[in-house]
């Protein structure tokens, strides 16, 4: 018996002490719950660290190949649901803590005490094992992937040049920041996909490409979320809570310690890249970025480095691409389609959005009346085509739209009223604006002709018009897209009628006229205008390029009282009608290149006009003798070989007496055919100081002049002595000269006295029998100051010789000439060498044109200068 009871007893102590440990066990998660909680919060907020320090070491370590371990991944996953939970529980703590009673010892409620304390501690348990997991040695692993996402694109045409251009500019250290721009369509944002994609099949050291659209609505939180998601952090829970300088300083922290390539698509103006976090490029870091733009001035705004223009595709790659599009079933339907096609393709100007999406529209015509009719719209109104209208233009319109203001929208529209691939002359573009009051009236002729270059450089700079030296042109799709604009988008606030280039006979109906603000029926065949419109709010009209235009009746001016712009330069018109004088409001007017014989009285009552144009009327011999001085505004008055300046010494002599009386004269071109007139002009300060260009022909020595009277004879004879003596001249201003032509002047032996044209930019010299030198070295030497050293013809872009059969040198050594473009020798035996070496004209595209007898038989500096210009000749022989 004795030995029974003691095992009783341990038995029953074992079970007591068990039962005991359950108990208070149970009791703790009441007992301790506040504590427990309060140790749940920092045990969560120590994960959360540990959670950010994870994410952040992997935004400084992913990237390239690298991604993250799957096990990183998990943990990372599994944290975020235990926060959650844990957050759940922290926020229950203080309803549950109300419960308790007896100083935390028991609960009102002990069943779910007990449950909500047992879960506290739990979380505790598994907060502390993802802790104890989260001590990471490697956060990251090699990847087969690309640090690239590829994009997808169609087949390209004509890329290929461009494409290794800028993929060369990735490749050099130097260069960081690239701006590729060019009109819209063009192939920028096709270009940048195929950099991208690049990056796929091409061995590279970049540890991520990333690519941003930016678009014209710019919002730099947009750019920076698409970074921040290629990059790894947006996965962070709490990403979307940070401010924007929060993100911009995660996103500088990754990318300074990575090579990263940058492609933004589509950028309107200059994208703050610091403020949103993108470190910029250096040769330390090595990283790139690639941006497209419409706009050469978002390149300069964005400091690229290296501008690529884009241009529309040559012709070989443009039908390469229109016929991919329309398909071998419609080009194979029938025989005369593909030359009809051709046609409908060079329409498209090489412009890719264009060939893409007329070619898709013309897959399903499959005969040829289909086709010519394509041809047909796209020529006369493009908008009528319903593809063109639907998606070509108000894509390009864009760019239009982005335009500052009205003012310079006014100016682009301006240019849709001269034909396609017209070179349209800037000076005179920007007259035509002036006299329209495009633009603050208050401006002085200098500060409005400045405004006038900075609107076109700014149009050029949008890819709106194309640079053409001296000119602008528009693209063909751009005039189109303008067109549109004009007579249907914004019809009613333009009320343009554009006849441009048709090749019509008739002028338009004259309804069509009704309401008109400007009218262009330039380059057409137009013979006569036979009905009187009414077009009281007419202010341009252009008829000039109509060759066989004759006349224009007497009352066709008659509803103009607006009219501001006339040009008839360039037919075939003789007389002006006497109808011109109730043009009242007339500024402009341009009658050179016509027959016109006469300038009618009637042209008097024109006491508002500013511009007259009367250069290359041949013709025309006669100008009432006080009708300048009846045009008290006069600014630009351009008379350059014509003929109406008399060989007669005294008429001569009163018409330049005439020309000082306009007060506000700016502009002139002008000939001279008697030396007393030239002496007039050399000692004119005025007239001087605003010619623009020169002819003399004709000009003879005084002593075999007719006249009895001494002084003009005298007088002529110190003005050929100017131009054969310069250094009489050296005080002379020729600054604003850029044109001179001189023919048939027997008594000058050299045209030294042209260094004291600085800006000179043409110079043609013509059957001058005894001229020997352009430029003399005795005569020059008298001109200049002792330690004074100048280059000749320092903007000299073209230089024409004819028939000088004395002429031995231009200049006797090699010149710079940084602007030249053309030079031109026809018979000139005694010229055995040109002026030029392997150092001239560098970067200049230059043509030289003469005989190949000739050309054969110069004489050059060395070797290297002979190989630099041999491919610049083109024989005249084979030519003619």
């Amino acid at each position: 018996m004795g030995n029974v009871c003691p095992f009783q007893i341990q038995c029953g102590d074992s079970f007591i002490n068990r039962c005991w440990d359950c108990t208070s066990g149970q009791a703790e998660y009441i007992c301790q719950l506040e504590h427990n909680l309060e140790a749940l919060q920092i045990a969560r907020e120590e994960l959360r660290e540990l959670k950010d320090d994870v994410i952040r070491r992997l935004g400084i370590e992913e990237g390239g190949n690298m991604k993250r371990r799957e096990q990183v991944q998990g943990w990372l996953l599994r944290v975020e649901a235990k926060i959650t939970e844990v957050d759940e529980l922290i926020g229950d703590g203080p309803q549950e803590i109300q419960k308790l009673c007896l100083g935390g010892c028991c609960s009102k409620n002990l069943k779910s005490s007990y449950t909500f304390g047992r879960r506290v501690v739990r979380g505790l348990q598994d907060v502390a094992a993802l802790k104890s997991k989260g001590d990471f040695e490697v956060f990251v692993e090699r990847s087969a992937r690309e640090p690239v996402i590829e994009r997808p694109i169609e087949p390209t045409a004509g890329l290929e040049g461009m494409l290794d251009r800028v993929w060369n500019c990735l490749i050099e250290e130097a260069i960081g920041l690239v701006g590729i721009y060019g009109m819209g369509g063009v192939g920028k944002t096709t270009l940048l996909t195929r950099i991208n994609n690049k990056f796929l099949d091409t061995p590279h050291d970049f540890d991520v490409v990333i690519w941003v659209v930016v678009s014209k609505d710019l919002r730099l939180e947009k750019v920076q979320e698409e970074i921040a998601k290629k990059i790894g952090l947006s996965n962070d829970g709490q990403w979307q809570h940070k401010s924007f300088s929060e993100k911009a300083a995660e996103i500088f922290q990754v990318l300074r310690k990575k090579k990263f390539v940058l492609l933004l698509d589509d950028i309107w103006k200059r994208v703050e890249l610091k403020d949103v976090g993108v470190p910029i490029p250096k040769t330390q870091n090595r990283s790139k970025i690639v941006f497209t733009t419409r706009s050469r001035a978002v390149c300069s705004y964005m400091e690229a480095e290296q501008k690529i223009k884009v241009e529309p595709l040559a012709w070989e790659k443009a039908w390469e691409l229109f016929q991919e599009k329309v398909g071998v079933d419609t080009l194979d339907a029938d025989p005369d389609i593909p030359n009809i096609a051709e046609e409908v393709a060079r329409e498209c100007a090489g412009l890719p959005l264009a060939l893409i999406t007329v070619g898709r529209a013309m897959a399903c015509k499959k005969t040829p009346q289909e086709w010519r009719y394509a041809v047909e719209v796209l020529r006369v109104s493009a908008s009528n085509m319903q593809v063109m209208g639907d998606e070509v233009f108000p894509i390009l319109k864009f760019s239009y739209d982005s335009l500052p203001n009205y003012k310079i929208k006014s100016c682009f529209l301006y240019c849709t009223l001269y034909p396609e691939d017209y070179k349209i002359s800037k000076d005179e573009l920007i007259e035509h604006w002036m006299c329209e009051n495009f633009w603050d009236e208050g401006h002085n002729q200098v500060d409005a002709f400045n405004e006038g270059y900075n609107i076109i450089g700014m149009l050029v700079h949008a890819c709106l018009l194309e640079h053409e030296g001296s000119s602008v042109k528009m693209h063909d799709v751009i005039r189109d897209m303008a067109l549109w604009i004009t007579c249907e988008v914004e019809k009613e606030e333009h009320k343009y009628l554009v006849q441009a280039g048709a090749q019509s006979s008739k002028a338009p109906e004259i309804e069509r006229w009704r309401g008109k603000k400007r009218v262009s029926l330039m380059e057409n065949n137009i013979e006569q205008l036979t009905e009187v419109p009414r077009c009281p709010d007419l202010v341009t009209l252009f008829l000039c390029g109509n060759g066989c235009f004759r006349s224009i009746p007497d009352d066709f001016f008659q509803f103009m009282n607006a009219l501001t712009v006339l040009d008839v330069s360039e037919t075939a018109l003789k007389f002006l009608p006497n109808g011109i004088s109730g043009l009242v409001a007339l500024q402009y007017l341009n009658l050179s290149r016509t027959k016109i014989k006469q300038l009618p009285p009637e042209l008097m009552a024109l006491r508002k006009l500013k511009y007259l144009n009367l250069e290359h009327n041949y013709d025309l011999h006669s100008i009432p003798s006080k009708m300048m001085s009846g045009f008290p505004l006069l600014q630009v008055l351009r008379m350059f070989s014509c003929g109406v300046v008399c060989h007669v010494q005294d008429e001569g002599a009163i018409y330049v007496e005439t020309l000082l009386l306009l007060k506000h004269l700016k502009v002139l071109s002008f000939t001279i055919r008697h030396a007393y007139v030239l002496h007039r002009f050399l000692t004119s300060h005025k007239l001087l100081s605003c010619t623009q260009a020169l002819s003399l022909q004709d000009l003879r020595d005084p002593e075999f002049s007719s006249s009895t009277d001494m002084q003009p004879k005298n007088a002529a004879a110190q003005a050929l002595g100017g131009l054969r003596n310069p250094a009489r001249l050296r005080k002379r201003n020729f600054d604003r000269l850029r044109h001179v032509d001189v023919t048939r002047c027997l008594l000058l032996q050299d045209l030294t006295w042209l260094i004291l044209a600085p800006n000179l930019t043409e110079l043609y010299v013509s059957k001058c029998e005894n001229l020997e030198e352009i430029i003399s070295s005795a005569k020059l030497g008298a001109i200049l100051d002792k330690d004074e050293n100048l280059n000749p013809f320092p903007r000299l872009k073209v230089l024409k010789l004819y028939q000088l059969l004395r002429l031995k040198s231009i200049y006797w050594n090699a010149l710079p000439f940084p602007f030249l473009q053309e030079i031109t020798v026809i018979d000139c035996p005694l010229l055995q060498k040109l002026p030029l070496n392997n150092e001239s004209a560098r970067g200049q595209v230059v043509i030289i044109e003469a005989e190949k007898h000739w050309w054969d038989s110069v004489q050059w500096e060395n070797e290297a200068s002979k190989t630099a210009f041999q491919f610049c000749f083109q024989d005249l022989g084979r030519r003619s």
